[in-house]
């Protein structure tokens, strides 16, 4: 069994559909930690219900913590928990290599956008906006590995396109836009944790 650490800063909804995964068997692995920047996330919630070990590492701005220095703290949390991999699933913020140096392949990041677009912040709704304007008739998700401090545009692991609806407002894009990155989470992880074939 793989052991999966995940990083959430917000409500755990993908989270969620691995722990679901990991529970029903699809993915041959346990989540063996959860850690948010945020002492309110729903994921740690999400993460306690579960019975899995969840954890809050807060970004100490009263003292001016560096980048560098939050995610030096942040590497000492997740070795403990020892894992084979690192799953950013709605962590917002972004991986230095003083975090990443610890884990060589080891983390991957899930996206609402294609590669190569719309990288950063508020994905979703500037593919919405760019949809009303004429711009772009589809957008999607990704998953990819984190390998450098680079945002969103680390190597591919799988994509997913979701098409834009004429007249669809923004929180049911957002919604189906939830429903694709659950969806290609799972497949993904489930891959990586194949006994028989995952990759490391």
């Amino acid at each position: 069994m793989k052991r999966l650490l995940v990083l959430a800063s917000g409500t755990g909804s993908n989270l969620q559909a691995i722990l679901d995964a990991c529970h029903d068997g699809t993915i041959a692995a346990e989540v063996v930690g959860v850690v948010s920047n945020r002492p309110a996330s729903g994921a740690l919630t999400r993460a306690t219900e579960a019975g899995v070990p969840a954890r809050v590492v807060p970004h100490d701005r009263l003292v001016g913590e560096t980048r560098s220095a939050y995610d030096s703290r942040l590497a000492d949390t997740v070795l403990d928990l020892a894992p084979d991999y690192v799953v950013c699933a709605g962590w917002m913020r972004i991986l230095s290599m003083s975090f990443l140096k610890h884990f060589d392949h080891q983390v991957i990041n899930l996206h609402p956008a294609l590669p190569g677009e719309l990288a950063g912040v508020d994905a979703i709704a500037r593919a919405y906006h760019e949809g009303r304007d004429g711009l772009r008739t589809r957008t999607g998700v990704m998953v990819h590995y984190v390998v450098d401090e680079g945002v969103d545009d680390g190597p591919l692991i799988a994509h997913a396109e979701v098409p834009l609806v004429d007249g669809e407002g923004l929180d049911e894009l957002t919604a189906r836009i939830h429903d694709a990155e659950h969806r290609l989470l799972v497949d993904v992880l489930t891959t990586l944790c194949d006994p028989h074939g995952g990759a490391r």
